[in-house]
């Protein structure tokens, strides 16, 4: 929920998102000598983080934005250490006094998109309008203890419309798009039950897993007449459940240069991952004791290609959009999304159909995402994470994880582990992509001064303030 001062932009404000801000002069220096107001700033500093963390932005965007926070306070000299599930700020306050230091642990992971675009705007309020720390850390308790801007429901249809959408990518029919739509439906009610009673997320996979093969299993067995193929239900089912990892925070991390973090992130996703292979070989291995029929997929086939391209424009919105609704995305941040989907999908086809994989493909079509994003958040005011991660979703390779997966339950080792490790390498280039085109946003909208400027210093990554 955003405040009422977060919701008043002016023109002069959307031109405040332009800037990009390394280390700011201190504009509302506070007493070092005072530890409550010390210990005031250090707290609104660390929460913040904890939020951008949280959702999955990377080390270095989260470390500036701290240190966006700090310096305007006066703290310009501190020391910021984040990693995957801590942050650590020790403040020098000159030579007669002792350095003041903190540490926040981040206890949780959350996909609140509106949460994350408030606290981008509140960071941006202090900036300009030099608010108090006591306001502050009030408007960020105002902000973090809203409740979602949905009902819960709602996200329940994004993640199912996302499937549909996914089918549709994928060259399935309407009753494939139906039938993706009726199993995710049914896979996030089960963890969301599941989740009530403390299961590890791990665990969680493995039931999606399962819940996504089983309707798979069953028209293969029982409805061999429809002429359908199951195998995009349960490609659909796994690109649902890949979408909520921090795959491009993993990637992001890992090329900007913290490698701990990226390791921890990127085994998270390997384990959530290898919970859905898990759930889904479980489920084929059971129908073939009882001699049910287990869905087939065609290796050669192309799953992607140009033909009904504006039937797949539409489902690649669709599918970005329907993902920023389940992870509660403002308003206009869904429209933004959607066009990023479309974005990235008639991207992907394209460099596909003039002759390159899959790999080169995907990279293109994240930069474009990535740019686009870097670039359309000024009008959206939304931070570009949200459009990046909406967009690649159509791109995600769920049949190539199965595909590897089928291949390796039938004997076929060489064909699986070459199709598990296209789907790794495709994600990465997603990751890759993102990054590489976020950073080409930055360097469009900076002012040419900062510029300038920026090419004397040591070169890092810096969030849009």
């Amino acid at each position: 929920m955003l405040t009422g001062a977060g919701d008043r932009l002016t023109a002069d404000r959307r031109a405040t998102v332009d800037t990009v801000v390394e280390a700011p002069a201190p504009v509302q220096p506070i007493d070092l000598t005072d530890d409550a107001t010390v210990t005031e700033v250090l707290d609104l500093a660390e929460r913040v983080g904890e939020v951008v963390l949280a959702s999955g932005t990377a080390v270095m965007d989260t470390t500036t934005q701290i240190e966006f926070i700090a310096a305007t306070y006066g703290m310009t000299k501190c020391d910021i250490d984040v990693t995957y599930n801590a942050i650590r700020i020790s403040v020098d306050r000159g030579p007669k006094l002792p350095p003041a230091t903190t540490m926040r642990v981040v206890h949780y992971r959350s996909l609140d998109f509106t949460r994350l675009a408030a606290v981008d705007r509140l960071t941006r309020r202090i900036r300009r309008e030099l608010v108090p720390p006591q306001e502050a850390l009030a408007a960020l308790d105002e902000i973090t203890s809203a409740p979602h801007p949905y009902p819960r429901w709602s996200a329940t249809v994004g993640w199912a419309l996302m499937a549909a959408g996914v089918a549709f990518l994928l060259n399935g029919g309407w009753l494939i798009a139906l039938l993706s739509f009726a199993t995710t439906t049914l896979i996030d009610r089960t963890n969301r039950l599941l989740n009530r009673r403390g299961l590890p997320f791990f665990f969680q996979h493995i039931a999606g897993g399962m819940i996504a093969a089983t309707p798979a299993v069953l028209i293969s067995t029982f409805a061999k007449g429809l002429h359908l193929d199951p195998s995009l239900i349960i490609a659909a089912g796994i690109a649902v459940l890949l979408a909520g990892l921090q795959l491009v925070g993993a990637g992001e991390d890992a090329i900007t240069g913290a490698p701990i973090t990226a390791s921890a992130r990127m085994l998270e996703v390997i384990m959530m991952t290898g919970g859905i292979v898990a759930g889904i070989a479980l489920t084929l291995r059971i129908a073939e004791v009882f001699e049910a029929t287990v869905p087939t997929v065609d290796m050669t086939a192309a799953s992607r290609d140009l033909t009904n391209l504006p039937l797949k424009l539409l489902a690649g919105a669709v599918t970005s959009g329907a993902f920023a609704l389940a992870c509660y995305a403002e308003r206009r941040a869904l429209t933004a999304a959607a066009f990023s989907g479309a974005a990235a999908t008639v991207a992907y086809l394209l460099v596909q159909h003039f002759g390159f994989g899959p790999i080169v493909s995907s990279g293109v079509a994240a930069t474009v995402v990535g740019l686009a994003g870097g670039l359309a958040a000024r009008r959206a005011l939304t931070p570009p994470l949200v459009i990046a991660v909406a967009g690649i979703t159509p791109l995600l390779p769920g049949l190539r994880v199965y595909r590897g997966l089928y291949a390796l339950l039938n004997d076929e080792l060489l064909v699986g582990f070459n199709q598990l490790f296209s789907a790794f390498t495709v994600g990465l280039a997603l990751a890759a992509g993102v990054t590489l085109g976020e950073w080409m946003a930055r360097d469009l909208r900076r002012p040419r001064i900062v510029r300038r400027i920026g090419s004397l210093r040591r070169p890092r990554f810096a969030t849009e303030q």
